[in-house]
């Protein structure tokens, strides 16, 4: 492994012109994330305003800023292949020029599919603008490419920029209108494309490697697959679920475009997502810890808001402020899992089992907690404490994934799966069942608290019809609520229980090969492939 990692002297970018002083030109890069991170098809930040002002409901909007999460994932499997066809000048000129036109489009179309298109479009070029940057400037990062530190960076970025997004443009749409942020971002897309065009030279690894071998018809048909699943989760309580012609119809699709490509993969040479990376033990095993994990925090999407909005009374910008006890609480994970996971190497055990800790204290401060007069300053504790399980469970399993022993070609299906399990089923799976226990719990604690408020009853007889409904049904979500957090704190805590007696002396080892080793495999495999053509 030492021969991979020679000493490389200093840290240098030949795509910036040496005019440039040296210790800067990561920090360019690292602006350029920024803006690439902030910037999106749609903002879910802003879907109040949306639904207030377009012909849009909430699951349109959801469906099109998760499609952009799915566009993202399923770039994962051909993102090096990306990086060594093209220059980063070429990349990032390319990218920014379709976000541009994601954010016009999406600022002023109502059509729910052109929506989703083009979401998914802007999250693929997402993907792949940010991975140019970050393979840049990975080895500053990490000189001995340790992907537990490198993933360190890569999380305290993408989530501390979903919350900071957040404020950004909900304060937008307080002061102006949900469709500035649009202008705002497409007005930096514009001036990081000038900056690219001045500061970044069109340099050319050793060899263009062309886009040959790579299975398009998968990565349609898998799209299909993750689409059809998040239109499931997204609109299945709006449809009633499978009474529905439409839900019935995205089942169907879901399932025969999943049973092609797993009959695909059984005999194409190099299928977009091949069975080793489907049924690897650190694949597996990530996608059941993230379908656990996220389900358990899930009462994020289904609860918070409407508990501070309904409840509490906050308005859009002291909602949007809560942002930043999440925000705190991801960089405190993040140094949590820098110290202890990067550079003192504890288990996977042991943060897995950090997180699950801090994943039930989120849950029974939640269940103690929530009542009528609870003050803002009070949300802290529980929302810190989801900000860093979240971002240390993300951290350790996508490092596991580079430490699966998998060939080269099918990491990058791995990171694929990954993403959608990690990503979109994490952001949607969840809420949907949390949101279907909610109504059922909710119409059995209304029925229980209607029962008592009779006639008969002196203190609620002469109150309005419309007042004393919605006491009832005010009561019966916080009583819903407590006991849904109570149950999910249950299962985090069984699931605690678990881990705790399990072993597992696996530690960090994860080291990436060098980019030209990388560039040598590639090239390989598309000599490989251009033989068996002809």
């Amino acid at each position: 492994m030492s021969d991979w990692h020679a000493p490389q002297g200093p840290f240098n970018i030949p795509d910036v012109p040496d005019y440039i002083p040296r210790r800067l030109k990561p920090w360019l890069f690292i602006f350029f994330v920024l803006i690439i991170q902030f910037t999106g098809g749609i903002y879910l930040a802003a879907a109040s305003d949306m639904v207030g002002t377009t012909a849009l409901m909430q699951e349109d909007i959801l469906m099109a800023g998760y499609a952009q999460l799915v566009g993202m994932s399923i770039n994962f499997a051909v993102m090096f292949r990306l990086k060594f066809r093209f220059s980063n000048r070429v990349s990032l000129l390319a990218c920014c020029a379709v976000l541009i036109a994601a954010n016009v489009i999406c600022a002023h179309t109502d059509s729910v599919p052109l929506l989703v298109a083009t979401c998914f479009i802007a999250g693929w070029f997402r993907m792949w603008a940010t991975f140019a940057c970050n393979s840049t400037i990975q080895l500053w990062i990490t000189p001995v490419r340790d992907m537990a530190i490198f993933f360190c960076y890569v999380y305290i970025i993408v989530d501390g920029v979903i919350q900071l997004s957040g404020i950004a443009t909900v304060y937008t749409a307080f002061f102006w209108q949900w469709e500035y942020m649009h202008w705002v971002m497409t007005g930096l897309l514009a001036l990081m494309m000038v900056m690219v065009l001045i500061l970044v030279k069109p340099v050319k690894g050793p060899m263009q490697i062309p886009l040959l071998g790579i299975d398009w018809i998968g990565a349609g048909l898998w799209s299909v697959v993750m689409l059809c699943f998040t239109f499931i989760c997204v609109y299945g309580n709006f449809y009633d679920w499978w009474q529905a012609t439409e839900i019935r119809g995205a089942t169907l699709l879901g399932v025969a475009c999943l049973a092609i490509n797993l009959w695909r993969a059984t005999f194409l040479h190099h299928p977009y997502i091949s069975i080793p990376a489907l049924t690897n033990r650190n694949v597996v095993r990530a996608t059941v810890i993230y379908l656990v994990f996220f389900t358990l925090m899930a009462t994020e999407h289904v609860f918070e808001h409407t508990y501070a909005a309904t409840i509490l009374g906050f308005d859009e910008t002291n909602l949007i402020d809560l942002n930043w006890y999440v925000f705190a609480g991801i960089i405190a994970g993040v140094a949590v899992t820098y110290f202890g996971f990067a550079l003192r190497h504890w288990r996977y055990k042991t943060m897995t089992a950090i997180a699950f800790i801090l994943a039930a204290l989120y849950l029974i401060y939640f269940y103690f907690l929530i009542d009528y007069g609870v003050e803002k300053e009070m949300l802290f504790l529980p929302l810190f404490l989801r900000g860093a399980a979240a971002v240390i469970i993300s951290t350790v399993f996508l490092t596991s994934i580079v430490q699966s022993g998998l060939h080269f070609f099918v990491f990058p299906q791995a990171l694929t799966v990954n993403g959608f399990t990690g990503a979109v089923m994490g952001a949607t799976l969840g809420p949907a069942l949390i949101g279907e226990f909610l109504s059922h719990t909710m119409a059995k604690n209304a029925a229980l608290l209607g029962s008592t408020l009779t006639a008969a009853n002196p203190a609620t007889a002469t109150m309005p019809f419309a007042q004393l409904y919605g006491m009832v049904q005010t009561q019966a979500l916080i009583v819903s609520m407590k006991e849904i957090y109570g149950w999910l704190a249950i299962m985090a805590l069984t699931f605690l229980t678990i881990i705790v007696v399990s072993y597992s002396p696996i530690r960090p080892a994860a080291i990436f090969p060098k980019w030209k080793t990388i560039r040598r495999i590639l090239r390989h495999g598309v000599k490989a492939q251009l033989k068996t053509a002809g």
